[in-house]
Protein backbone atom coordinates (compact mmCIF):
# COMPACT_ATOMS: atom_id res chain seq x y z
CA UNK A 1 0.00 0.00 0.00
CA UNK A 2 1.29 3.32 -0.80
CA UNK A 3 2.81 5.70 1.46
CA UNK A 4 2.15 9.00 -0.14
CA UNK A 5 -0.88 9.39 -1.73
CA UNK A 6 -0.51 10.42 -5.61
CA UNK A 7 -2.02 13.99 -6.29
CA UNK A 8 -5.25 13.64 -8.74
CA UNK A 9 -4.96 15.62 -11.94
CA UNK A 10 -8.02 17.53 -10.76
CA UNK A 11 -5.99 18.36 -7.35
CA UNK A 12 -3.02 20.31 -9.83
CA UNK A 13 -1.97 23.23 -9.61
CA UNK A 14 -1.88 25.74 -12.32
CA UNK A 15 1.82 25.31 -12.33
CA UNK A 16 1.69 21.41 -12.15
CA UNK A 17 -1.35 21.11 -14.26
CA UNK A 18 0.41 21.45 -17.90
CA UNK A 19 3.17 19.25 -16.71
CA UNK A 20 0.73 16.48 -15.97
CA UNK A 21 -1.34 16.62 -19.26
CA UNK A 22 2.07 16.54 -21.50
CA UNK A 23 2.94 13.57 -19.41
CA UNK A 24 -0.10 12.08 -20.23
CA UNK A 25 -0.60 12.89 -23.70
CA UNK A 26 3.14 11.56 -24.17
CA UNK A 27 2.51 8.24 -22.55
CA UNK A 28 -0.38 7.93 -22.95
CA UNK A 29 -2.10 7.92 -19.02
CA UNK A 30 -0.59 9.79 -16.30
CA UNK A 31 1.50 7.50 -14.44
CA UNK A 32 1.82 7.16 -10.21
CA UNK A 33 5.36 8.66 -10.41
CA UNK A 34 4.75 11.99 -12.05
CA UNK A 35 1.49 12.16 -9.26
CA UNK A 36 3.61 11.77 -6.71
CA UNK A 37 6.04 14.10 -7.99
CA UNK A 38 3.83 16.49 -8.36
CA UNK A 39 2.79 17.35 -4.33
CA UNK A 40 5.88 19.22 -5.03
CA UNK A 41 5.60 21.32 -8.43
CA UNK A 42 8.91 22.64 -7.53
CA UNK A 43 10.57 18.82 -7.43
CA UNK A 44 8.42 18.10 -10.42
CA UNK A 45 9.45 20.95 -12.66
CA UNK A 46 13.16 20.41 -11.47
CA UNK A 47 12.66 16.64 -12.91
CA UNK A 48 10.79 17.69 -16.06
CA UNK A 49 13.40 20.25 -17.13
CA UNK A 50 16.03 17.43 -16.17
CA UNK A 51 14.53 15.01 -18.22
CA UNK A 52 14.04 17.24 -21.30
CA UNK A 53 17.72 18.26 -21.38
CA UNK A 54 18.89 14.41 -20.45
CA UNK A 55 16.52 13.28 -23.58
CA UNK A 56 19.19 14.99 -25.68
CA UNK A 57 22.67 13.27 -24.81
CA UNK A 58 24.73 11.50 -27.30
CA UNK A 59 23.50 8.35 -25.46
CA UNK A 60 21.06 6.09 -27.51
CA UNK A 61 17.45 5.26 -26.41
CA UNK A 62 18.52 1.14 -25.99
CA UNK A 63 21.64 2.75 -24.06
CA UNK A 64 19.60 4.85 -22.11
CA UNK A 65 17.72 2.43 -21.33
CA UNK A 66 20.61 0.06 -20.23
CA UNK A 67 21.74 2.65 -17.54
CA UNK A 68 17.61 3.01 -16.33
CA UNK A 69 17.28 -0.64 -15.53
CA UNK A 70 20.81 -1.56 -14.03
CA UNK A 71 20.65 1.69 -11.96
CA UNK A 72 16.98 0.79 -10.52
CA UNK A 73 17.53 -2.63 -10.03
CA UNK A 74 20.52 -2.04 -7.90
CA UNK A 75 18.07 0.52 -6.74
CA UNK A 76 15.78 -1.73 -5.87
CA UNK A 77 12.70 0.16 -7.41
CA UNK A 78 10.16 -2.44 -8.25
CA UNK A 79 8.38 0.74 -10.17
CA UNK A 80 11.08 1.83 -12.21
CA UNK A 81 11.72 -1.91 -13.29
CA UNK A 82 8.33 -2.02 -14.35
CA UNK A 83 8.27 1.19 -16.57
CA UNK A 84 11.45 0.77 -18.06
CA UNK A 85 10.95 -3.30 -18.57
CA UNK A 86 7.87 -1.50 -20.85
CA UNK A 87 9.90 1.35 -22.39
CA UNK A 88 13.04 -0.84 -23.49
CA UNK A 89 11.17 -3.51 -24.52
CA UNK A 90 9.19 -0.93 -26.90
CA UNK A 91 13.00 0.61 -27.96
CA UNK A 92 14.09 -2.65 -29.14
CA UNK A 93 14.87 -5.17 -26.19
CA UNK A 94 14.22 -8.20 -26.19
CA UNK A 95 13.21 -9.96 -22.84
CA UNK A 96 16.63 -11.69 -22.15
CA UNK A 97 18.62 -8.14 -22.99
CA UNK A 98 16.47 -6.74 -20.62
CA UNK A 99 17.07 -8.99 -17.56
CA UNK A 100 20.70 -9.02 -18.42
CA UNK A 101 20.75 -5.14 -18.45
CA UNK A 102 18.95 -5.59 -15.34
CA UNK A 103 21.97 -7.35 -14.08
CA UNK A 104 24.50 -5.05 -15.06
CA UNK A 105 25.61 -7.40 -17.73
CA UNK A 106 23.96 -6.76 -21.18
CA UNK A 107 26.37 -3.72 -22.27
CA UNK A 108 29.29 -1.10 -20.75
CA UNK A 109 26.25 1.10 -20.24
CA UNK A 110 24.51 -1.46 -17.70
CA UNK A 111 27.62 -2.74 -16.25
CA UNK A 112 28.91 1.04 -15.61
CA UNK A 113 25.50 2.43 -13.92
CA UNK A 114 25.33 -0.84 -12.06
CA UNK A 115 28.91 0.06 -10.26
CA UNK A 116 28.38 3.26 -10.26
CA UNK A 117 25.49 3.16 -8.23
CA UNK A 118 26.39 0.10 -6.09
CA UNK A 119 29.28 2.23 -5.22
CA UNK A 120 27.81 5.29 -4.85
CA UNK A 121 30.38 6.96 -7.45
CA UNK A 122 32.99 5.48 -6.23
CA UNK A 123 34.66 4.28 -9.12
CA UNK A 124 37.83 2.36 -9.58
CA UNK A 125 41.08 3.44 -11.65
CA UNK A 126 40.64 -0.03 -13.69
CA UNK A 127 36.63 0.09 -13.52
CA UNK A 128 37.25 3.61 -15.48
CA UNK A 129 39.51 2.39 -17.98
CA UNK A 130 37.27 -0.70 -18.35
CA UNK A 131 34.42 1.53 -19.97
CA UNK A 132 36.97 3.42 -21.89
CA UNK A 133 38.16 0.31 -23.47
CA UNK A 134 34.77 -0.51 -24.10
CA UNK A 135 34.17 2.70 -25.94
CA UNK A 136 32.66 5.02 -23.62
CA UNK A 137 34.01 8.36 -23.83
CA UNK A 138 35.01 10.54 -21.25
CA UNK A 139 32.02 12.69 -22.19
CA UNK A 140 29.53 9.65 -21.91
CA UNK A 141 30.81 8.49 -18.51
CA UNK A 142 29.57 12.06 -17.24
CA UNK A 143 25.90 12.07 -18.94
CA UNK A 144 25.44 7.88 -17.55
CA UNK A 145 26.57 9.25 -13.99
CA UNK A 146 23.88 12.02 -14.96
CA UNK A 147 20.79 9.76 -15.92
CA UNK A 148 21.91 7.50 -12.40
CA UNK A 149 21.23 10.40 -10.99
CA UNK A 150 18.22 11.28 -12.08
CA UNK A 151 16.86 7.89 -11.87
CA UNK A 152 18.10 7.41 -8.34
CA UNK A 153 15.58 10.26 -8.07
CA UNK A 154 12.65 8.63 -8.95
CA UNK A 155 13.73 5.03 -7.63
CA UNK A 156 14.17 6.51 -4.14
CA UNK A 157 10.80 7.94 -4.35
CA UNK A 158 9.06 4.70 -5.40
CA UNK A 159 10.89 3.22 -2.53
CA UNK A 160 9.88 5.43 0.01
CA UNK A 161 6.14 6.77 -1.42
CA UNK A 162 5.55 2.32 -2.15
CA UNK A 163 4.02 4.40 -5.41
CA UNK A 164 1.71 1.86 -7.00
CA UNK A 165 2.93 -0.07 -9.84
CA UNK A 166 0.13 1.20 -12.75
CA UNK A 167 2.59 0.09 -16.00
CA UNK A 168 1.64 -3.35 -17.45
CA UNK A 169 2.91 -6.28 -15.90
CA UNK A 170 5.57 -7.82 -18.74
CA UNK A 171 7.78 -11.08 -18.48
CA UNK A 172 11.31 -10.14 -18.29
Amino acid sequence: MTRIAPLNLENATDATRPMLEGVQKKIGFLPNVFRVLALSPTVLGHYMQSSASLSKTSLTDLEKESVFLATSQANGCDYCLAAHTLFAGKAGYKNTEILSAREGKLDAFARLAKQITESRGHLTNEQIAEARAAGITDAKIIEVIAHVASQTLTNYLNNVALTDIDFPAIDA
